[in-house]
């Protein structure tokens, strides 16, 4: 891998897990500030990556890929995460941010894929050595073909598995049991991936903000009204303003057991969803440097926003 996949990466060829960790390894290779560790594991006991930048007081953390079809959303999250360190070690400026500034008041935590296990069905389909290959047939329909997968490992929806609403969303019209999508599970956090992080989020109490991408839309969520922290508004009108992207409020199954929903309900801490670039699920990945464009400005402004 050379200087020009660190900014740019190949998406001549899917951005599964793999290539995600390839990337990461050269990232953590080239730049020595940058720390790679790991969430936990997955289901299949996929190690889930996280990444820290930065040593100053103030902290905040990305997510991406919750659903297995918006694996672009790992992406976005590793070019980003390459341009900030390239841009930090040249003491340079993105637009009028000095990023070693950022670097030494933030500390910016990075989880780039959420869902392994899903991307990879996603992507490459099941293998029979899978330990949970007929029942997965099963919940399939018994295809083959799991381009259509949102769930994780088990069948399970990620961005529904919260503690937000959970009771509420089992009722109306969502799957009662393991399906490709929107299955939220049998209890909040049932699901290894949910539970730590979580986790993660409890810990560190001294979080100022999550921002976490999804794909289609382009739109902005950020909690429902009257269970929002202060800030949130006028955060979430500035991530507007600078992506173009519409602030609506989460209506259907989408106002529902999601990673901002818990975020802003049960810790009080603002959170925001961006609904990133437009199309039908899984956007092609040669959209990514347009998608990267609109959102860049978001990305690297969002740590001084909060």
């Amino acid at each position: 891998m050379n200087q020009k996949r660190n900014m740019l990466l190949d998406t001549s060829i899917p951005f599964d897990y793999a290539q995600l960790m390839e990337h990461l390894y050269f990232l953590e290779s080239r730049y020595p500030f940058l720390e790679l560790s790991y969430l936990g594991t997955s289901v299949l006991d996929r190690a889930i990556p996280q990444i820290k930048l930065g040593c100053g007081r103030r902290k905040l953390l990305y997510v991406g890929t919750h659903h297995a079809m918006e694996w672009i959303t790992s992406a976005l999250l590793s070019r980003f995460l390459g341009e900030f360190c390239h841009t930090v070690e040249r003491d340079g400026y993105v637009g009028h941010l000095h990023c070693k500034s950022i670097f030494n008041t933030h500390t910016i935590y990075i989880i780039p894929m959420l869902n392994p296990d899903g991307t990879e069905y996603q992507i490459h389909g099941i293998r029979e050595e899978n330990p949970l290959y007929e029942r997965l047939l099963e919940i399939n329909g018994g295809s083959h073909d799991f381009s259509r997968w949102q769930a994780n490992a088990r069948g399970v929806d990620l961005n529904h598995n919260y503690d937000a609403g959970f009771e509420k969303y089992t009722e109306p019209e969502a799957p009662g049991a393991p399906s490709p999508t929107r299955y939220s599970g049998s209890a909040p956090e049932s699901e290894p991936e949910v539970r730590l992080l979580c986790n993660f989020i409890r810990y560190h109490e001294d979080l100022l903000g999550v921002m976490t991408l999804h794909t289609q839309g382009r739109e902005i969520f950020f909690g429902k009204e009257g269970m929002r922290p202060k800030k949130s508004e006028q955060i979430a009108a500035r991530l507007s303003r600078m992506t173009g992207y519409a602030l609506n409020p989460p209506v259907g199954s989408a106002s529902f057991g999601g990673l901002s929903d818990w975020c802003t309900e049960k810790m009080n801490l603002p959170s925001f969803t961006l609904e990133c670039g437009k199309g039908n699920n899984p956007l092609p990945f040669t959209s990514l440097s347009h998608i990267y464009a609109e959102i860049r400005e978001a990305l690297f402004t969002f740590p001084i926003l909060l």
